[in-house]
C-alpha cells in the first residue's frame, strides 16, 4: 500500500488531525458528558503511556472483550500509537471462541469489563484452557463504578483501566501505514474463524473515502454508533465519522428505546444498522419524530424475512440505504444512492465508496470475468483492504488473487457505473444475530456431546431472524436428548450460535455425484424450515 502525500495514513494521525482541526468539538456524547476531540487525543496518549508500561509495544496483540466506551476507543487508538494490535472479541463469546482468539492471536493483554450486562466474564475466562491463555500477561479491568472491581485471574497480572487511561501521556508515535492495527474475525469454511488483519492505511484512508462518500462533512452530521465496535462494521462506520471530526453519539449497546431518544435528543443525521435493529426502531416508536432529522440511514440486510425494512421505514419518515461490505473489505464499501426510489436503495451491493476500489465477476467454471449484469463470483479490491488473514499464509493466499482483488464468495452481478448488485452467499455460510458464521464452528460443538456421532448445520428464517437448526446421526447406543445437547453449546457458544433445534436423523440425505457422496445441505435447509414452523421460537 503506497503512501499518498494528500492523505492521512495512520489511524493516530486521523484522529490527531482531527484534535488540530476541531480540537473543541465534541467526539464522544457518552452516558452524558461530553468527550472533545482535543480530550479524545489526550486520553489516547495516556493510554499509550499506560499500555507502554505494561509492556506491550510493537506487534503485540491485545484482546478487546468490551462493550463501546470512550475507553474503548482511548486504548485502540492508544494501542496504534505503540504499533500494536488490536484483537475485537465480540462481549457476546463465551470460553470455546475467547479460548480460539486469544489463544491463536498470541494476545499479550486483555481489556474487560466484569458484570456488563450482568455477563459474569471472569468467570468465563476461568473456562478457558489454561494453554491457550500462555502468552496473556495482563487483564486489564474495566468499570464505571467508581472502584474497580476486586478480579483475580490466576497466574495473570490485573490491572484497573482507570490507572492504564491516567498514565503519563505517551507522544511518540509508532504507528506506520503498513503496519498492521487491527484484527476482526471472520468465518471461513473450516471451524476456526479466520482473523483478518488491517493496516493503520487501511483504515484511516477508508475512513476518509467513507466520510466523503456518505456525505459526513456537512456542518450539521452527527453520528449515533450503536453497532459494536468489536465488529467492522461498527468500527469503520465509528472511524469514518473520526475522520470528518464529527460528534458521535456512543451507546455500549443497541437498545431501541434508548436509541430513539438518542436520535431526537441530539438531532443524529447519520446512523448504520441492521435490518433487524432498524425492525425494533420502528416498533419502538411511537412517532416519526425520532428520524426527522436523519440525513443517511444505512442498513445491512441480516434477516431476509424482512424484505420490506425499505419501505415500511419510508412510511415512518426514514429513507434506508442498502450497504455492502466484508471483513476482508471493511464495512461501508458500497452503498445505493440515497436519492433513488426505494427499489432501488433495497438492491444489495451499490456504488463503490472509495474512488480507487475496482470490482469484477468471475464465472467460477470457466474462470472468464463476465460481463455487466451477468452472474458470477465477486471480486474486489481497494484501498480499504486487508494485508491478509494473521498468521494464515495459505488463507491469505487462497483468498487473493494474483493481482491483488479479494475472492469474495458473494454471487454478484456487475453495473453499468462500476458498482455490483449480491445476489447471494456463494457457499454455505450462516448469517446468525448480524453475524457471519460457519456452520463446521457449530457443528464441532455439537459433535464433541457424547450423544453424537455426526452433525450438520443449516439455518433457516423465522419472525426472530435467521437460527441454526443442527441435525444429528446419534452414537451408537445413545439417545439424542435435544436439551442436553443445546445447553452443552450454551456453555461454548454465543446465544445466537446455539442452534434453535436439535433433530436426530438415521442418516443425512446425500446424493451421488462424480467427486463421491454429497449431503444435500439443500434438503436440510428445507427440513430445517419444517422444524422451526412447528413453534420454535
Amino acid at each position: 500500500m503506497t503512501k499518498d502525500a494528500d492523505r492521512i495514513d495512520t489511524v493516530t494521525g486521523l484522529l490527531s488531525a482531527s484534535a488540530e482541526t476541531a480540537g473543541e468539538v465534541t467526539a464522544l456524547h457518552y452516558a452524558g458528558e461530553a468527550i472533545s476531540y482535543r480530550e479524545l487525543e489526550a486520553m489516547s496518549r495516556r493510554a499509550a503511556g499506560g499500555l507502554a508500561k505494561l509492556g506491550i509495544g510493537v506487534g503485540d496483540r491485545i484482546a478487546f472483550w468490551l462493550p463501546n466506551t470512550p475507553a474503548y476507543l482511548a486504548l485502540a487508538f492508544g494501542c496504534a500509537r505503540l504499533g500494536a494490535i488490536a484483537v475485537a472479541v465480540n462481549t457476546r463469546y463465551r470460553a470455546g471462541e475467547v479460548e480460539d482468539i486469544v489463544g491463536r492471536t498470541g494476545a499479550k493483554a486483555l481489556v474487560m469489563w466484569p458484570g456488563f450486562r450482568g455477563i459474569d466474564f471472569p468467570e468465563i475466562l476461568a473456562r478457558v484452557d489454561p494453554t491457550a491463555l500462555a502468552a496473556l500477561e495482563t487483564v486489564i479491568v474495566y468499570s464505571e463504578d467508581e472502584a474497580a472491581p476486586d478480579v483475580e485471574i490466576e497466574g495473570k497480572r490485573t490491572v484497573d483501566c482507570a490507572a492504564v487511561l491516567a498514565a503519563a501521556p505517551l507522544d511518540d508515535d509508532r504507528a506506520e501505514a503498513d503496519l498492521g492495527t487491527n484484527i476482526f474475525t471472520t468465518s471461513g469454511t473450516t471451524r476456526a474463524p479466520k482473523f483478518v488483519l488491517h493496516s493503520n492505511a487501511g483504515i484511516a484512508v477508508h475512513a476518509a473515502e467513507v466520510a466523503e462518500d456518505f456525505g459526513l462533512h456537512k456542518p450539521e452530521a452527527v453520528v449515533l454508533m450503536a453497532l459494536p465496535l468489536c465488529g467492522v462494521y461498527g468500527y469503520a462506520s465509528a472511524m469514518a465519522a473520526f475522520a470528518a471530526a464529527k460528534p458521535v453519539v456512543l451507546m455500549p449497546a443497541f437498545e431501541a428505546v434508548e436509541m430513539l431518544k438518542l436520535l431526537r435528543h441530539h438531532e443524529v443525521t447519520h446512523f448504520n444498522g441492521s435490518d433487524d435493529m432498524i425492525d425494533r426502531l420502528l416498533a419502538a416508536a411511537d412517532s416519526d419524530e425520532p428520524f426527522r432529522h436523519a440525513d443517511f440511514a444505512g442498513y445491512a440486510t441480516f434477516n431476509s424475512s424482512l424484505d420490506d425494512i425499505v419501505e415500511r421505514a419510508e412510511a415512518r419518515g426514514l429513507r434506508l440505504v442498502s450497504l455492502w461490505g466484508m471483513s476482508e473489505m471493511q464495512a461501508l464499501v458500497a452503498r445505493r444512492d440515497p436519492a433513488a426510489d426505494a427499489a432501488e436503495r433495497k438492491r444489495m451491493g451499490g456504488a463503490l465508496a472509495s474512488p480507487r476500489a475496482r470490482a469484477r465477476v468471475r464465472d467460477p467454471a470457466s474462470g472468464e470475468l463476465q460481463p455487466v449484469g451477468a452472474a458470477g463470483e465477486l471480486e474486489i479490491t481497494g484501498p480499504s483492504r486487508m494485508i491478509g488473514y494473521y498468521d494464515d499464509r495459505q488463507a491469505t493466499a487462497e483468498a487473493l488473487c494474483e493481482d491483488g482483488f479479494v475472492k469474495t464468495g458473494d454471487l454478484a452481478a456487475m453495473e453499468e457505473d462500476g458498482g455490483f448488485e449480491f445476489l447471494s452467499r456463494m457457499g454455505d455460510v450462516l448469517r446468525l444475530g448480524g453475524f457471519l458464521v460457519s456452520p463446521a464452528e457449530i457443528e464441532a460443538e455439537v459433535q464433541a456431546h457424547p450423544a453424537v456421532e455426526a452433525a450438520q448445520v443449516v439455518e433457516a428464517p423465522t419472525a426472530a431472524g435467521e437460527r441454526a437448526v443442527a441435525f444429528v446421526i446419534p452414537a451408537d447406543g445413545e439417545t439424542v436428548d435435544e436439551a442436553a445437547v443445546r445447553d452443552h453449546c450454551a456453555g461454548r457458544l454465543a446465544n445466537y450460535k446455539v442452534p434453535a433445534r436439535v433433530v436426530a436423523l438415521e442418516e443425512f440425505p446425500v446424493t451421488m455425484s462424480a467427486n463421491g457422496v454429497k449431503i444435500q445441505r439443500t434438503k436440510l435447509r428445507e427440513m430445517a424450515k419444517a422444524v422451526l414452523g412447528e413453534g420454535t421460537q
